[in-house]
């Protein structure tokens, strides 16, 4: 559990700033998709499984006996394998020829959209793969209307599974029942079923039973980030500590950080905190934001300019020192900085807040 009173003795020794992961609240809230939808997960663990450190992440979510895991690259997968994740592990962007040798190499299941990749791929015997259908992102997959394409390719045990991506799955605008329609029209036109239909992501997992299918691939929901709409963000599993290193008084009319875009109103302390952009921490959370850390447990806002290595804070009249551990997520004394307050404050979104963490930030798991 991620504590809720923080102090210098605690965080990872010697660190400047550091992330702290839940990795029971993971596990509850993919506990919670599989509930919910009824059916087997293909947790999405791309980008380090949203910064979070994807070989924990799995290693934890085998409490949940998912089907497999979804990756971005051939390289995540790799990583994976050479972590001994033996699940099946989809690589969701389209393979082509030239890294075939790394899948077979990896164990690892591709995803087609284009028949000449498909072709060469059962020419090579290359085992399993997915199809995936674009029935409205435009980003990647057959048109659901030009399956012809890659039906006849179709035709093989081989052909484990067929997917798409909902382009807006948390909003209630009859996007989801013509994507849901053109899917099945899809398949319809494949000389046979796959085994494995997959449609849904966090949002639609959470709230739209009929695209439980025969996986649903929750994200950004199983790291405690709210996948929009009206579904309630599961159980919180990201702290972000960092400490302070330097500590000044400011008079009025004293500007701090970068190009002066914040001036004191009154006498107050300043505490420089050992985190930045660099880090993760979004610059709009700095003047005209409305960021907040914690401070003994005391709300303290962000001024100034956030820099790369270094962010400011009003402490006010409290009593802080260089050593002292801020929150800027998370808990301390009974208050919280929540994901859902960084967007609010940033306009960013949660996975990106949760893939900007940056790799020079220690991961610490409980």
């Amino acid at each position: 559990m991620i504590s809720t009173r923080v102090n210098v003795s605690i965080g990872a020794p010697n660190s400047r700033a550091w992330v702290e992961i839940d990795l029971a609240a993971v596990v509850e809230n993919a506990r919670t998709v599989a509930r919910t939808a009824g059916t087997r997960l293909l947790p999405i663990v791309k980008a380090s499984a949203y910064g979070l450190g994807a070989v924990a992440v799995c290693r934890a979510l085998e409490a949940i006996e998912p089907w497999g895991y979804g990756v971005a690259t051939v390289e995540e997968g790799a990583e994976l394998r050479a972590a001994g994740i033996s699940r099946p592990i989809l690589v969701l962007m389209p393979a082509w020829p030239a890294r075939f040798g790394e899948y077979r190499a990896s164990l690892l299941t591709p995803a087609f959209d284009h028949p000449d990749a498909l072709a060469a791929w059962r020419a090579d015997d290359g085992g399993p793969f997915h199809l995936e259908i674009d029935t409205g992102m435009a980003r990647s997959g057959v048109r659901w209307d030009d399956i012809d394409r890659l039906a006849p390719l179709t035709d093989t045990p081989g052909f484990e599974g067929a997917f798409t991506q909902l382009h807006s799955s948390e909003c209630d605008d009859g996007s989801v029942t013509c994507q849901l329609e053109r899917y099945f029209t899809a398949l319809s036109r494949l000389p046979r079923r796959p085994t494995l239909r997959h449609v849904a992501n966090s949002a639609a997992a959470l709230g739209d039973p009929r695209c439980a299918l025969d996986l649903v691939r929750p994200g950004v929901y199983l790291y405690g980030g709210s996948p929009g709409g009206a579904i309630v963000p599961g159980r919180s599993v990201v702290g972000i500590r960092a400490r302070i290193v330097s500590v000044r008084r400011v008079r009025a009319g004293d500007s701090v950080s970068y190009n002066a875009r914040w001036t004191a109103p009154r006498d107050t302390t300043i505490a420089t905190l050992a985190i930045g952009y660099a880090d993760g921490v979004p610059p709009k959370l700095g003047p005209g934001g409305r960021g907040h850390v914690l401070l003994r447990g005391a709300r303290c806002p962000i001024v100034g300019t956030v820099m790369m290595d270094l962010t400011l804070v009003d402490a006010g009249e409290a009593e802080v020192a260089p050593g002292d551990v801020a929150t800027v997520l998370g808990e301390d004394g009974g208050q919280r900085v929540t994901l859902g307050d960084l967007v609010a404050a940033s306009g960013m979104q949660p996975r990106g807040i949760l893939t900007g963490l940056g790799a020079r930030l220690p991961r610490l798991y409980a």
